[in-house]
């Protein structure tokens, strides 16, 4: 039946193809990158500090590093184009993100633009330089990093939730538009991963796991031609519950658990 076929078409042979892994210094987007070396992907690594991708393409011979600062129009644009001078990536994840925890109480505009810029403007420009390529070919998959954060509003999240529902509504729309044009589109919703962005927290982080345990299921999300990977799931599924709660629910619950 239709409604039983995969949303993507699945990516499980990872031996020639190549994938561009945007915000891969660290955490998630490291941890993913690795995994796809370690199935035979050439593995295009991008952040802005050139050390720590010099130091991953020499774990993983075969990769290449692109240093790249996303919030650039212009070098985004650049390394667009020295991408497709070879080939067009086959997947490209879009990782690249800015997090801290903010209240009304202690509104940072400038800080709030700062998590803008990097969680969902460089995701545009992104769109911007590769689209018209990856839409030509007729084929790739672009993914993107948001999280269970960008569901609703939460304490803590004044700067970063918004950013992350932007992103994954923007998600939704690109997959609307680019199924016809043979594009996959996913959106990834991790809980809490054990990253440079969460070692700021100072509250207990239920269900935290670590980079490679989120990589693991990514990289299997995308085998499953899934639409949204989201994990642990023993968090996210209760994340999920909140979103379709009544506002009075809601509200009631979340202060409860929260403040």
């Amino acid at each position: 039946m239709a409604w039983l076929k995969p949303l993507n078409p699945p990516l499980q042979d990872w031996r020639g193809k190549s994938a561009w892994i945007i915000g891969a210094s660290s955490g998630i987007g490291r941890a993913t990158a690795a995994a796809l070396h370690a199935q035979g992907a050439h593995v295009i690594v991008s952040a802005r500090n050139a050390q720590a991708l010099e130091d991953f393409v020499g774990e993983h011979p075969g990769s290449t590093a692109l240093p790249l600062d996303s919030t650039d129009s212009h070098a985004v644009h650049a390394c667009v184009r020295s991408l497709l001078a070879e080939r067009a990536p086959d997947c490209v994840m879009y990782c690249a993100g800015h997090y801290q925890a903010m209240r009304a109480s202690a509104m940072d505009v400038p800080d709030m633009l700062r998590h803008l810029q990097v969680n969902y403007q460089g995701a545009l420009y992104l769109l911007e330089a590769l689209l018209p390529a990856l839409r030509q070919r007729g084929s790739g998959h672009l993914s993107f990093v948001s999280s269970v954060a960008g569901y609703r509003g939460l304490p803590n999240s004044l700067a970063y939730g918004p950013t992350k529902a932007a992103l994954t509504n923007l998600a939704e729309t690109l997959y609307l538009d680019l199924q016809a044009d043979g594009i996959g589109v996913s959106v990834i919703n991790p809980g809490f991963v054990e990253t440079p962005l969460t070692a700021g927290n100072t509250f207990t982080m239920p269900g935290l796991i670590t980079p490679a345990q989120a990589a693991q299921a990514i990289v299997q999300g995308w085998a499953q031609g899934s639409f949204e990977i989201h994990f642990p799931k023993r968090f996210t599924l209760w994340m999920k519950a909140l979103r379709v709660m009544p506002n009075r629910w809601y509200f009631y619950l979340v202060r409860k658990m929260t403040l």
